[in-house]
Parts: structure tokens; C-alpha cells; sequence
């Protein structure tokens, strides 16, 4: 799967996704500093599920109806690192169909996804 992983997303959980085989497009790597709209654009555009750990890309997405192609918002600090690379690990592994066109939250023991766009 591609995933756009934003800067709010620990460089861990980014090498554990490589590692599991997806494509990931890191922003502290290419485009450091790069606002929020900025990010969700080259998201669209490289046909990537938008990774992150900042909840603004809620409001973006589902009040104000940007487009994307997903996004899975992580709610896992305070987590050991083991348990947060486990905890998207397997959001990405098992529900990786389900995350396109959807707006997924990932919390300890919790994964939500919710459909996204017309005829949400």
C-alpha cells in the first residue's frame, strides 16, 4: 500500500511499514515543515493513504470535505514503540482495503474506520 506518513508520525513506525513491504513516503524526509494542506495534497497526489498523529487533518478532511484518499489518525503516544509499530502494523496488514476512502483512528486496543465522502 502507499501511505504518506507526516511528520507527526515517529521515524519508527515509518521503518516498521517499509519493513512490512508498504511504500512509504516520509514528509520529515521530502518535504520538511510543509503545512498541513500541503501534506494532504501530495497525499492525493502520489494516491497515498495519509498516515499521521495530528488531528487537524480531521477538521480538513471530514468538516471542511477536503479529498483524500484516506487517512488513519494514530492516537498511540505514551505507548512503548513495540506497541505502536504492532498497532499500525496491523491496521495497515488487515484493513488495508478498508482505509481508502475512509477516516480510520488507532488507539490502544481501538481501530475505527469510518467512510469518508459522498454518501458517508
Amino acid at each position: 500500500m502507499r501511505i504518506l506518513a507526516d511528520e507527526s508520525v515517529a521515524g519508527f513506525i515509518v521503518e516498521r511499514l517499509r519493513r512490512d513491504g508498504h511504500h512509504v513516503t516520509f514528509v520529515a524526509e521530502t518535504m520538511p515543515g510543509a503545512p498541513d494542506q500541503g501534506v494532504l495534497s501530495a497525499a492525493l497526489t502520489e494516491s497515498a493513504v495519509l498516515l499521521t498523529a495530528d488531528k487537524d487533518f480531521g477538521e480538513l478532511v471530514v468538516r471542511l470535505g477536503l479529498e483524500t484518499k484516506g487517512v488513519v489518525l494514530t492516537r498511540l503516544s505514551g505507548l512503548p514503540e513495540a506497541a505502536q509499530c504492532n498497532a499500525v502494523s496491523v491496521v495497515f496488514g488487515n484493513h488495508g482495503g478498508e482505509l481508502l476512502g475512509s477516516f480510520a483512528v488507532v488507539a490502544p486496543g481501538v481501530v475505527r474506520i469510518r467512510p469518508i465522502g459522498p454518501g458517508r
